[in-house]
């Protein structure tokens, strides 16, 4: 048995793990490098291992940085099933299909503007055909069931917590009379958040992969988040410029329209038109509502009482493009939910383009930025960004709320790794080298487990 150590060793983004045993490839996730246009450009090199002798995928959630080069897999020779949650399936669904509608527009507008000869010849990453040829490997699994996806290798499901339908993934192994097992991680949600329920305890594993995001900081508590969101709100007012949230479209986007109806009154809503202006967010928010199941205590009986998407007349679902370029018309009075997250590509750039000059405007910063994005370079306070090749002065107030991440902070990892009641091997993946290196430091002091941090290409023996 081995592992072996691919995407997420030097950066946060492109999970991308293999397990072998018993004659048989499992790959953990397959995501996009998410960054620069130096590091996304790596997302068109080669696969470090030949995609046609992997024998299934198992998908911990639907974030493109964990599932996006599904499509480039199956193009270059893999063919066999994709495990995922059922919620993920549907949410993949979106995002793929909205991941290879992007890459085929950029490669357009490349051949359009070309600067260079071979922007004349662009093609995109992967097409929709590409991604919909993906989508029809996927197999939705209920959490909690297990299943034995290959001869000698058995999967589970629990929640992670992080988006809706995001999993923990336990793995068994047997080959040659030896048993082993194995849990990844995937993205770990923090306790208490809103509308999704905690993730939950694994209590034994031979081995864990763990991600470590937010693995050398914590979080703010969640009250004071919302009282800082409402306060940036109120003290705005509707004669203040235009609010902007960049959001990712899948779980920060209706996370944030969960707590607009729950707060509305308290936040003075009632005086601002919204916006949810992002195709993708308006779908995964549909599905978001046919899964009740998977909500917390709390957003179960909210959704009975309200609708947890908030139809009322002040809240604007803007799917067509010349409806969200009419948003630009407003001076005053909008807030708008827009993606991307990272403000590295989407209709977020636009808003900002027309707002982020003006000292009346607000930015609220909800969600991890990764080096090399404009999100990041917000967050770091410069003067001035590039937007579509143009300089922008920054005279916007940006708020960096940290609170609302769908990641655990240090605490909450370490609290889901104390479930255990074994001392498992520990490999510590998907987090920037010193964020990693002061998780593994605390891991190692406070748990006494041992620690590793793979680097990219690492093979690992695994049940000697």
């Amino acid at each position: 048995m081995e592992l072996e150590f691919y995407g997420a060793t030097e950066r946060v983004t492109g999970s991308c793990h293999i397990i072998r045993a018993g004659g048989m490839t499992v790959l953990l996730d397959c995501g996009l490098i998410q960054g620069s246009r130096e590091e996304e450009a790596l997302n068109r090199g080669p696969f470090p291992f030949d995609p046609a002798s992997v024998n299934a995928v198992v998908l911990t959630h639907g974030h493109i940085d964990h599932s996006g080069r599904l499509p480039l897999l199956v193009k270059q020779g893999f063919r066999g099933p994709v495990y995922t949650q059922e919620a993920t399936v549907d949410l993949c669904r979106v995002l793929l299909l909205d991941s290879a509608s992007l890459a085929e527009r950029d490669a357009e507008y490349r051949r359009k503007h070309a600067e260079t000869a071979r922007d004349h010849h662009s093609e995109p990453l992967y097409t929709r055909d590409d991604a919909l040829r993906a989508l029809n490997t996927l197999t939705g699994i209920p959490y909690h069931e297990k299943i034995e996806i290959l001869q000698g290798i058995t999967i589970r499901f629990s929640d992670a917590g992080h988006i809706l339908g995001s999993a923990l993934v336990e793995v068994w192994l047997q080959e040659g009379g030896i048993s082993r097992k194995l849990v990844f991680s995937g993205d770990v949600g923090q306790y208490g958040s809103p509308i999704l329920n905690d993730p939950e305890a694994i209590e034994t594993a031979d081995a864990v992969i763990l991600e470590s995001t937010y693995g050398d900081r914590l979080h703010r508590e969640l009250d004071l988040t919302l009282a800082e969101i409402g306060g940036i709100i109120r003290s705005a007012g509707t004669g203040h410029g235009n609010i902007l949230i960049p959001a990712f479209s899948i779980g920060r986007s209706q996370e944030l329209l969960y707590l607009f109806a729950k707060y509305y009154d308290a936040w003075e809503l009632d005086r601002w038109q919204i916006f949810l202006d992002s195709p993708m967010a308006i779908d995964a928010s549909r599905i978001y509502w046919d899964y009740p199941e998977l909500y917390d205590e709390e957003a179960v009986g909210f959704r009975h009482d309200d609708s947890m998407i908030p139809y009322r007349k002040n809240l604007h679902f803007t799917a067509r493009v010349e409806q969200s370029q009419a948003i630009n018309d407003i001076r005053s009075g909008a807030i708008i939910i827009a993606g991307s997250g990272m403000c590295n590509g989407g209709r977020i750039l636009h808003h900002l383009k027309h707002n982020i000059g003006r000292p009346e405007c607000s930015v609220i910063i909800t969600g991890y930025q990764a080096e090399g994005t404009l999100g990041r370079a917000l967050v770091s306070g410069l003067a001035d960004v590039v937007i579509h090749g143009r300089n922008y002065p920054v005279r916007a107030a940006v708020h960096t709320i940290g609170g609302l991440s769908a990641h655990g902070d240090q605490n909450d990892l370490l609290r889901w790794m104390s479930g255990f009641k074994n001392s498992p091997e520990l490999f510590v993946v998907h987090g920037d080298l010193q964020v990693k290196k002061a998780f593994r430091d605390l891991l190692e002091e406070r748990l006494h487990l041992k620690v590793t941090i793979p680097q990219p290409g690492d093979v690992v023996a695994f049940g000697g």
